[in-house]
C-alpha cells in the first residue's frame, strides 16, 4: 500500500508563511502531516531558496499537477483572489483567516470549492491555544449573564489587512465558540487619524438574550493582549485560567488538521458545524462593518 501524498505550495512569506514553511519540511513524525510534500512556495519578492524549499512562479504553482494543495499565506486583502486561482486550477486550499473580507466573497468561494469537490480549510489557531481550550472547559455548562471581550493591539494597515471586524475575526470566533449563535445589537467605531487610533464597539446579544461586548482596539505602542470579563450565575471569570504550554506549535496542529480533511478522517459533522462557523462569522463581521460605517443618524 503506497501512502498518499500532497504536493503542496505555501503561497506568501511573511511569519505565517515561513512557519508554513518550516512545519512542512520538519513533519510531526506519525501524524497526517507526514502525507504532505514541500514543492516550494510562491513571493512577489525574489528569494531563491529558502532552507532547502525552492521559489516557484504562480503559474508554475497553479499548473503543476504534483501540486494538489496551497496554503495561503498572503495579506487577507488578496487571499479570496488567490483561493479562487487554486481552486480554478482544481487545488485544495489552506488559507489563514479570515478568508476573505466579505461574505459574499466567502460563500462563493465556500460553494465553489464544494462544486469542485475540495478542501477549503481557514486555519483558525486562536482555537488551539491551551490557554483558549482552558477558557472553553471552565465557561462549560455555565449560565452567562453577561460578557465582555477585549483586545488590544498593535497598528494595521486596513489598506492590506481589512475592515477591523474581518481582521479580528479571531475575537468573533471566540465568542461564537463559547457562547453559541450571537446577533449584533449595535456597533460602533472611533478612529483619531491623527493618532493612529481606533477603537471598535460591537454590542451583542445570545440566544437567550444575554449580552455580549466585543471591544477591538488598537493604537502605536498598544500591547497585544486580550481581557475578558465574563459573568455567570455562578460568578465572574475574569482572568484566563492556568494553561499548560503545549509541545506542538500552533500551525502543526493546524496543518495536521488540514491533512486529515484530505485524508478523508474528519467526520461530516464536524465540517459541518465548522463550515457554519466560518461563514456566520464571516456574516456577522459584514454586518458590524455595515453598522459602524452607516452615516450619523440625524435626529431633526
Amino acid at each position: 500500500q503506497i501512502s498518499k501524498m500532497f504536493g503542496t505550495v505555501v503561497v506568501g512569506v511573511g511569519i505565517a508563511g515561513l512557519a508554513r514553511i518550516r512545519d512542512l519540511m520538519n513533519p510531526m513524525p506519525s501524524s497526517p502531516s507526514e502525507h504532505l510534500k514541500l514543492f516550494g512556495f510562491v513571493s512577489r519578492r525574489s528569494f531563491g531558496n529558502i532552507n532547502e524549499a525552492k521559489q516557484i512562479s504562480l503559474e508554475d504553482a497553479l499548473r503543476n499537477k504534483d501540486i494538489h494543495a496551497a496554503f495561503i499565506s498572503t495579506e487577507n486583502r488578496s487571499h479570496e483572489e488567490t483561493i479562487r486561482m487554486f481552486l480554478e486550477a482544481g487545488k485544495h486550499v489552506l488559507v489563514e483567516y479570515p478568508m476573505a473580507l466579505s461574505a459574499k466573497a466567502a460563500h462563493e468561494l465556500w460553494e465553489m470549492a464544494e462544486q469542485k469537490d475540495k478542501v477549503l480549510h481557514v486555519e483558525h489557531i486562536e482555537l488551539l491555544t491551551e490557554e483558549y481550550k482552558q477558557l472553553k472547559k471552565e465557561v462549560a455548562g455555565k449560565d452567562l449573564v453577561k460578557g465582555t471581550l477585549h483586545f488590544t493591539g498593535h497598528v494595521l494597515d486596513e489598506n492590506k489587512s481589512g475592515f477591523p471586524a474581518f481582521s479580528g475575526i479571531a475575537r468573533l470566533t471566540w465568542l461564537i465558540d463559547l457562547f453559541g449563535d450571537l446577533t449584533v445589537n449595535s456597533a460602533t467605531r472611533e478612529k483619531q487619524k491623527d493618532k493612529n487610533y481606533s477603537r471598535m464597539t460591537v454590542h451583542f446579544q445570545t440566544a437567550n438574550k444575554k449580552p455580549l461586548t466585543w471591544i477591538e482596539e488598537r493604537g502605536p505602542g498598544m500591547r497585544r493582549e486580550k481581557k475578558i470579563n465574563f459573568c455567570f450565575t455562578s460568578g465572574c471569570l475574569e482572568n484566563f485560567p492556568e494553561a499548560p504550554r503545549s509541545s506542538v506549535g500552533l500551525f502543526m496542529q493546524d496543518q495536521n488538521l488540514f491533512a486529515k480533511k484530505l485524508l478523508g478522517q474528519v467526520s461530516k459533522e464536524e465540517l459541518a458545524a465548522e463550515k457554519w462557523r466560518i461563514l456566520r462569522c464571516l456574516d456577522l463581521a459584514e454586518v458590524i462593518q455595515q453598522y459602524c460605517e452607516e452615516p450619523e443618524k440625524i435626529y431633526s
